[in-house]
């Protein structure tokens, strides 16, 4: 097999590759570098073995020498190895150290280039790194050499002059002298520079200031350092976002939260993933459709296990509901069938099982209502006032999800500190199975409490919390939005 040497960028997880992406979802094993975003984690097989290889400044996770030796271990050992690397694995990313103990091992490799910070930072901060009016060229430099090779090859005194625009990465610990430097080569003190830490991540900050001024500004690590006209521009966009700077707990079950986190993310927010439940597959067999009048589904979760395990295990396809009515409890609920190329006959203007109730016509005949294995009595107990028989089929089940320790502390801690501004609801078990999880009442000031509808609210409120927005419609769209209203309150 091969070692590849994958860049993963420099922190916004929507730059990896589309060829990096292909490779962690097939690899055995990943590499990964404490830079690299631990969100692409998540594409990586659940059966591949995970190795943190992490440096920050002052320590080190493994040395070089020894991840060098891990990644020709495992590639002779037969196996898929991604080298995740932040930024660019041969833009000051040490991969071609790597590579060359691929090389001496007859290891076959493969580098897979991947978005640099030095133009990503500043892009993500609004400023070019090139400008047809203001600079033609740029200028990549490392502050921070390899101290075993006995000098500097660095000219700073000629890199004052080089024109153009100078891109400082690992920098920050030596910003006085390297400012220092370039002053005393000609540069004027009076030259915009800008420092962007944490550069395409949520939490990205820039510090803009001058040569002469910026070592007072307290720059920290990791930061790009742009020096030249250029970063007096302030083309900003990133850190304009709705939601920059805010930091949102998501609670849904982990194989429904992505399309919530993708939207929190594209509106700037830090996202805390801590499921409060998961979703269980149960063994079920759908019974003939024929003697039925109607279908029900109560949630997209009903409809994948109706059709991925119940029509599968019952030797079955769509083709089997031609000869009943279907209804849905929503639009997620209705999209959910339209990709299994099926249209709802019925969608209530509310999203809640009362709404429809409501909307669903008095009758005689045979529903099937496939749902939770728990759930409210609400729609048996309606449809059978309505003159139906009722026959319920629990498609799957939720349970409380196990929680991760570090985000469980994080999520505590921020809810304590205030720096948790938002935690949102999307089922009353995804409510109860957080409170039980924190383990406390939230204190005050309280993260503002976002809530995806009626019951959901009401559950919040049976457990001590104060419901500051609940969404209308009772959709993801409309919870986003809610959350939203609120936070820029």
């Amino acid at each position: 097999m091969t070692v590849y040497l994958v860049g993963a960028g420099p922190g916004d997880p929507g730059l990896l590759t589309r060829r990096g992406e292909e490779l962690l979802r097939a690899a055995d094993v990943v590499v990964y570098d404490r830079l690299a975003p631990h969100a692409l984690l998540e594409l990586a097989r659940p059966d591949a073995e995970l190795v943190d290889v992490g440096k920050a400044p002052g320590s080190a996770a493994m040395t070089q020498e020894a991840i060098n030796s891990l990644l020709v271990a495992r590639g002779a050992e037969g196996r898929a190895v991604v080298r995740l690397k932040g930024g660019d694995p041969f833009v000051f990313g040490r991969g071609g150290e790597e590579a060359e103990a691929c090389i001496a091992a007859g290891v076959p490799f493969e580098v897979v280039p991947g978005v640099t910070s030095a133009v990503a930072a500043a892009a993500y901060a609004g400023i070019p790194v090139t400008h047809r009016r203001v600079a033609t060229s740029f200028t990549v430099v490392t502050g921070h050499e390899d101290p075993t090779k006995g000098g500097s090859d660095t000219r700073w005194d000629v890199l004052a002059n080089v024109g153009g625009t100078l891109v400082v990465l690992m920098g920050a610990s030596r910003v006085a002298e390297i400012a220092k430097a370039l002053i005393a080569g000609g540069r004027d003190e009076t030259t915009p520079v800008a420092a962007v830490r944490f550069g395409t991540r949520p939490d990205q900050h820039t510090v803009r200031a001058t040569l002469g001024t910026i070592a007072d500004t307290g720059v920290e690590s990791p930061s790009a350092i742009i020096v030249g006209d250029v970063a007096a521009l302030d083309l900003a966009w990133f850190e304009r976002r709705v939601l920059f700077g805010r930091t949102v707990v998501v609670t849904r079950a982990r194989e429904q939260a992505s399309e919530l986190r993708t939207r929190l993310l594209a509106l700037g927010a830090t996202v805390l993933e801590l499921p409060a439940i998961r979703i269980v597959p149960i063994d079920f067999t759908v019974p003939d459709l024929a003697g039925f009048e109607w279908v029900v589904f109560t949630s997209g979760n009903g409809v994948d296990a109706f059709f991925d395990r119940g029509l599968v295990r019952s030797k079955l396809d769509a083709r089997a509901l031609a000869p009943v009515r279907i209804a849905a409890i929503g639009p997620g609920t209705a999209a959910a069938l339209a990709r299994r190329g099926l249209r709802a006959d019925l969608v209530p203007e509310r999203f809640v099982a009362e709404s429809l109730l409501e909307a669903f016509p008095v009758g005689s005949g045979r529903v099937l209502l496939a749902r939770a294995e728990i759930a409210r009595d609400v729609l048996p107990e309606g449809l059978a006032r309505k003159g139906y028989e009722v026959e319920t089929l629990a498609v799957y089940r939720t349970e409380p999800a196990p929680p991760d320790p570090d985000t469980l502390a994080r999520v505590r801690a921020g809810a304590d500190t205030g720096a948790i501004d938002a935690i949102t609801f999307t089922s009353s078990s995804t409510v109860d199975n957080f409170c039980d999880a924190v383990g406390v009442a939230l204190p005050e000031p309280q993260p503002s409490v976002v809530s995806i509808g009626p019951v959901t609210s009401a559950t919040a409120r049976a457990r001590g919390l104060r419901v500051d927005a609940e969404a209308d419609p009772h959709t993801i769209d409309g919870l986003v939005e809610a959350l939203v209203r609120k936070l820029a309150q």
